[in-house]
This record gives structure tokens, sequence and C-alpha cells, in this order.
């Protein structure tokens, strides 16, 4: 019977490379049976941060405490960690079935106990062959790889070759599963299928997991929270949701946002639309436009473009530079008239043709979507909850 899902605490976590630091004070708590999801760009920290979790990174400083207990001097192999890897790391030379079982004959089987002759000699012995090829086989059902069980993973698909990977993480039964970016190397559709699958297989055997990735989507999909990183520090802790409609900094909103994030000069901003309405002053992120100071950001979701201004509502003349299918929907790349500031507005993809490069129109967007930030981000590096973030 599996052992219940154990919780994981960081306390101040810093690794340094030398004279680098490469993660700065990380604290943060996750709860048994969760899913988060480590967020940022490449070389932010994240395969840092989970590799100094398994042991496999020296600690400058701080305290990782699994189950409320420190594994500090702990060996990897004695935290009760499952580390996924990019690559899978498979063993080529075996099969699946013997790469599922590799955990546990390296741990119940002393070398002696291993080869197949030694079943003759021991009943204890064969019941423990027998314990494992039951677990290899109950995994495999369980990740619906049964029937690749007798191949070796050159014969395989990279979607394959993943889940034989997660079985042998999922058959050791650990307390806590890292993974580091284990959908990277798996084309889009197929990337789409397996996280989804990887979420419910999650939900179903009630794991405590970190899942690194720098794809935002995927993050927002399957998280139950998600830790944003940047250079080595924890930015923000949240629900999608929370993270979607209250991003602590300009950073963090803009790594959110597809393909990218519209930021204006409020300055620039009055200058273009005027500070007043036909009802008063234009309202915006719940302040009046003529008393904000530093930039307004809003996506390409929450923007429109028509032919004409309509009344009481806030417009950039824009024109047109292009247009990017994505499927039913399409990004309209404009400027505005004077060409200083490029935004992206969300259409649908029929729509492109009524805006054909060099074409002329006026950018609106929705004034509860508007995020405003102050000219020069301060406070960066502390972990600010979604209540306290700019909104």
């Amino acid at each position: 019977m599996r052992d219940p899902p154990q919780s994981l605490s960081l306390r101040g976590l810093t690794c340094r490379y030398g004279s680098k630091t490469a993660l700065h004070e990380a604290s943060f708590d996750v709860r048994p049976g969760e899913f988060v999801s480590i967020l940022g760009p490449s070389g932010c920290g994240k395969s840092t941060l989970l590799r100094a979790i398994a042991g496999l990174e020296p600690v400058a400083a701080g305290e990782i405490l699994v189950g409320g207990r420190s594994v500090e001097g702990l060996a990897p192999k004695d935290r009760e960690v499952a580390f996924v890897f990019q690559s899978y790391a498979l063993y080529p030379h075996m099969s699946c079935r013997d790469n599922l079982a590799a955990p546990l004959v390296m741990r119940e089987l002393s070398a002696f106990e291993r080869p197949a002759l030694a079943r003759i000699l021991s009943p204890g012995i064969r019941a423990r062959h027998r314990s494992i090829r039951d677990r290899v086989e109950a995994t495999a059902a369980q990740l619906g790889i049964t029937e690749l069980l007798d191949r070796r993973p050159a014969d395989l698909s990279g979607g394959q070759r993943q889940r034989v990977a997660l079985g042998r993480a999922l058959i050791r039964e650990p307390q806590l599963f890292l993974l580091d970016e284990p959908l990277a190397n798996l084309d889009a559709a197929l990337r789409n299928r397996t996280r989804s699958d990887l979420r419910a297989l999650q939900k179903r055997i009630g794991a405590t997991t970190l899942f690194v990735t720098h794809d935002q989507s995927e993050a927002m999909a399957i998280s139950d929270r998600v830790v944003v990183m940047f250079d080595g520090r924890v930015r923000q802790i949240g629900t999608p949701d929370e993270l979607y409609r209250h991003p602590v900094d300009l950073d963090v909103a803009r790594f959110l946002s597809q393909p990218h994030l519209n930021v204006i000069d409020a300055e620039a901003l009055r200058a273009a639309i005027g500070e007043r309405t036909a009802s008063g002053d234009i309202i915006l992120a719940g302040q009046a436009l003529g008393g904000i100071e530093g930039v307004v950001a809003f996506r390409p979701e929450h923007a429109a473009i028509r032919q004409r201004q309509g009344p009481g509502l806030p417009g950039l003349p824009v024109v047109v530079d292009h247009a990017e299918h994505a499927g039913v929907e399409a990004h309209l790349f404009v400027r505005t008239v004077e060409g200083s500031v490029g935004c992206v507005i969300r259409i649908p993809s029929e729509a492109i043709g009524q805006w054909p490069p060099g074409s002329e129109g006026i950018l609106h967007f929705a004034l509860d979507a508007v995020h405003v930030f102050p000219a020069a981000e301060t406070g960066r590096g502390a972990v600010v909850s979604p209540q306290k973030a700019v909104a």
C-alpha cells in the first residue's frame, strides 16, 4: 500500500557555482498531493532548484524539509524522491520491463540474488522476484504501456519512452516526484496529450509533484499552483488564475502573455486618448488616467480594433503591420500612428482579410483588464502574494 503523500518546504534555499549565485533564498511550501509547476525562462534556476531538492546539487544555505523532516546530509537514494529527466535516461540495452524493474532490483535484491539462477535456490528469492514482476506489470498497466514491456527504448517513440521513464519513477512509490521538463522533447500534439495523461496520473496516485517548465501554457493548464522564477529568485507564487489576473510585476505579466504583453507609457496614452470620456475621467485599474504614472499593460485578448472610435471608449490610432494565423484565432500586429509603440490584438482568424498591412484603425482595450506598473520596478526578489499584486 502506497504511503500518504508528503509535504515539501524550502527555507531560504541558496545554491552557488563559484562566485555566481544560481538560486537566491528560495522559500515556499508544497502541500501533500499538490501539483506545483516551477515556471521561468531558461537559466532562471528551475533545474538547479529541483536538483538541490534531489540531493544532486550542493546547497550553500537554507533547508529542505520533506514531510516536515530535514533531508540535509541524506544521499539522493535515501531522500525518497523520484527524478524524471528531460532526456528520459533509460538503459538502452535493457527491455522496458527491465528498465521499470531496475530501481526495485537495486533496492530489494543483493548482487547474489539478482541472477535468474538464484530463484531456483530459495523460495524467498523467488517470492521477491515475483513481487517485482507483479509491480512492474501493475505500473505498466497504469501507464498503458503493457504491450511495450518486451521492447527496448530504441524501438519506442518519444512519448512511449517518456511513459517508461515516468513508470520507472512511479514504481518506487516515492514521497515526492520531481519532473524536469519531461515533455520538452515531444512534438506539440503529443506534448498536449501526454501532459493531460500526466496530470490525470498524478491525481490518481495523489503524489506530491514539482514540475519544471518554461512553457507558460503548460504550467497554467495542469498546475494547482505555479512558482514563477527570474534570475534565480522566486518572484510570485499563486494559482494559475491568480497569476493571470494579478501579476506582481511587469516581468511576470509579460511572461504569462501570448504572444506578448502590450505595454504603453502612461504619458503617451494620455496624449493619445485624452483624460476624459463623456461621463468623466477614464478609469484604468482603479485610477483616473490623469493620476497614473508608469506604464499601462494589457493582453492581446483584452484588445480590439475598429474602423472608428466608439463613444466613451479609450482608443489609440494604429496602423497594421501584419497578421499571424493561430488556428481559430489570429494575432494582428499593429503600431501607433507615430510608430513608437507596437501592440498585438487577438482577432478571429476569418477577420484577417479586413486588416491588410498598412490599413488604419482604432485600438481599444478592456478597462477592467488593465494593469498599471511603476516605470521603475522595485522590490524584485521578494515573494508577493496575489492579493498584494498591482491590479
